[in-house]
């Protein structure tokens, strides 16, 4: 079973990973002093499309793996039989490009109120690199003839535990003939060590937690991965069945071996399953510039460019509304840039500002029709919360998107 007891490596992991990225992010409160975990450093990170490696937030709980690429291998298991080194990947099977924007499924656990456990982020787990590596296409296709559209696909990480858990994820085998890789390089460079180095399991518009670092494993099974689904001693289910589930205070998750829709926010609003598990990716929005410091001094026309980003997962990002006066009114933003599947996109609005203190928040709406809730609720709400127009307070803190938290103050002047 998992603990939350503090890990010795970690202090000395953060220190090396703040030196490497240079200022590019911070580090991040864990109660636990458990996880690895930074995040980026300046609100100005979201005012452009591509994120810096030095500037993408890191989070993890156990130890950096002591990899060698040469003699990693990635093992193909359950009702699958192989192992390619990562040259065999590399000579075997094309190689493409992502764009993927990684968002850890606990961003925003920081901004409720009381407080939830662990790690307390902001706004600042999230970032859009490009992954470059093998399509999960090329390497499983052909391989098997009777698996269904409910068979799912196990990555097992090959990070050191110090308990019993395994770390396991399980995505449908839909999703990973779709568009999923395993990448080893992100922005056109090897990938660091802290981002999963040697290979890591990119899953597009899905939470990081499924996008597996380390991955040693991949195991086709008939179900998502429980207790003894794994050729291993150890825990199996912990990251699948326990972690990452959104649900009350004071509330044990039952195991599913299998769901009907892995969209997060869908599951929340069903109800089914009882406790939603966190795949997809909510609805976000967040303002890069101005980013409220210094005072900002308006041009001679009074305009200012209000500029950010909105993503929402597997789905597309429909419109992004931008308020001046603290979500009283809004006005719609311009959509602009890149725009691939799984990456968030640019937003931009041109301000007539007045001197004065202002607060601006953005909030966006997806393809489906929903829309950023403006805050998020109290413990005792739970699922009543979404026709309050807030987001639920659960027990993990997970799949936060409320407007109002990553609100920004601007103290605008005249020339």
């Amino acid at each position: 079973m998992s603990t939350e007891t503090p890990r010795e490596s970690r202090r000395g992991e953060i220190d090396a990973i703040l030196e490497r990225k240079d200022g590019g992010v911070r580090e991040t409160r864990d109660e636990a002093d458990k996880y690895t975990v930074v995040g980026a450093a300046d609100r100005r990170t979201y005012a452009n499309w591509l994120t810096p490696v030095e500037e993408h937030f890191v989070c993890h709980r156990n130890d950096i793996p002591d990899a060698d690429a040469d003699s990693w291998t990635v093992s193909l298991t359950g009702r699958l039989d192989d192992e390619y080194s990562l040259l065999d990947l590399n000579d075997e099977f094309p190689t493409v490009a992502v764009a993927h924007t990684m968002e850890c499924a606990g961003n925003g656990r920081g901004q409720h109120r009381p407080e939830t456990g662990s790690v307390q982020w902001g706004f600042e787990a999230a970032g859009t690199a490009i992954w470059t590596g093998t399509p999960l296409s090329s390497i499983l296709r052909g391989r098997f003839d009777d698996a269904d559209g409910d068979a799912w696909l196990t990555a097992v990480g090959g990070d050191p535990s110090d308990g019993d858990d395994v770390f396991a994820r399980s995505i449908p085998l839909s999703k990973a003939l779709e568009d999923c890789i395993l990448a080893t390089e992100m922005n056109g460079r090897p990938l660091p060590r802290e981002h999963g180095f040697p290979v890591r399991l990119i899953v597009p518009g899905w939470y990081g937690v499924n996008c597996v670092k380390w991955v040693e494993e991949l195991r086709l099974m008939d179900t998502m991965v429980v207790d003894g689904s794994l050729d291993r001693p150890g825990d199996h289910a912990y990251w699948q069945q326990e972690a990452y589930r959104m649900h009350p205070a004071d509330v044990d998750p039952e195991p599913n071996e299998t769901v009907e829709t892995v969209d997060t926010w869908s599951q929340l609003e069903a109800g089914e399953p009882d406790h939603p598990y966190t795949f997809d990716q909510t609805v976000m929005s967040v303002i890069g510039a101005p980013d409220g410091e210094p005072t900002v001094t308006a041009p001679e026309d009074g305009t200012i460019e209000i500029t950010g980003v909105a993503w929402a997962g597997d789905d597309g990002v429909e419109r992004v509304e931008v308020s001046t006066d603290g979500g009283d009114t809004w006005a719609d933003a311009e959509l602009f840039g890149p725009d691939y599947a799984g990456a968030w996109r640019l937003f931009r609005y041109d301000w007539d500002a007045q001197p004065g203190t202002h607060v601006l928040c953005s909030r966006a709406t997806d393809d489906q029709g929903r829309r950023q809730p403006m805050r998020i609720s109290n413990p005792d709400a739970w699922r009543d919360a979404l026709e309050a127009d807030e987001f639920p307070w659960n027990e993990g803190g997970y799949a936060a998107n409320a407007v109002l938290p990553n609100a920004v103050e601007i103290d605008v002047e005249s020339t």
